[in-house]
């Protein structure tokens, strides 16, 4: 018997365009995505390192592009959040304890906020018991740690939880963890078609 749901934020409730901040990086000039770029990304995930600190960081790799350029062509991954997910998402937190656990930075949250409005993100925020943000804990997906984080904290079993995301290896750690996993796949699946899955 499932009694909790955690989701994951991008390509569950909110569209990305991942390729086009790539696209976009490598418009200013840069080569290509590349291992010390990702290493920065994840620092700043886990709020490791600041705003500035993190666009400097990939501005030494294009220095001809100006950090708001680059800004932008970070945020070029954001796109829209369907309403009708978010409609969905109030029907359930009224059956289900509902947590959020996003890989995120606070670039990210801050554009998905401004570019929302408080009246929408607080709606969903509110149908979640927690949300939690990578850079906020300093923890990120797949580490073992994050989820028991949850655990230890709300007192999750997590036989009697199910966990939505994208990424496989993030739902392989989950299931390693003994939580009951949904690996959505983006573009062929919907977050609000989790009752044709028969995980519930």
């Amino acid at each position: 018997m499932i009694d909790t749901i955690i989701f994951d934020f991008g390509d569950i409730f909110i569209n990305l365009d991942k390729q086009a901040t790539v696209d976009g990086l490598e418009n200013l000039g840069l080569n290509k995505w590349n291992e010390d770029l990702n290493q920065l990304n994840m620092q700043f995930e886990k709020g490791l390192i600041s705003e500035e600190n993190f666009l400097l960081g990939i501005q030494k790799q294009i220095p001809n592009a100006s950090i708001n350029e680059i800004s932008n062509a970070w945020n070029a991954v954001l796109l829209d959040f369907p309403l009708y997910r978010l409609e969905f998402l109030q029907k359930l937190s009224k059956k289900y304890r509902l947590f959020l656990l996003s890989n995120t930075d606070s670039i990210h949250i801050e554009t998905f906020e401004q570019k929302n409005g408080i009246s929408f993100y607080s709606d969903f925020y509110q149908c979640f018991e927690k949300v939690y943000f990578s850079f906020e804990i300093g923890l990120r997906k797949p580490e073992a740690e994050i989820f028991n984080y949850l655990v230890n904290k709300h007192n999750i079993v997590a036989k009697h939880t199910l966990f939505v995301d994208d990424k496989k290896e993030n739902t392989d750690a989950a299931l390693s963890l003994g939580f009951n996993i949904w690996n959505l796949q983006v573009g062929q699946e919907d977050v609000v078609n989790l009752f044709e899955k028969k995980i519930l």
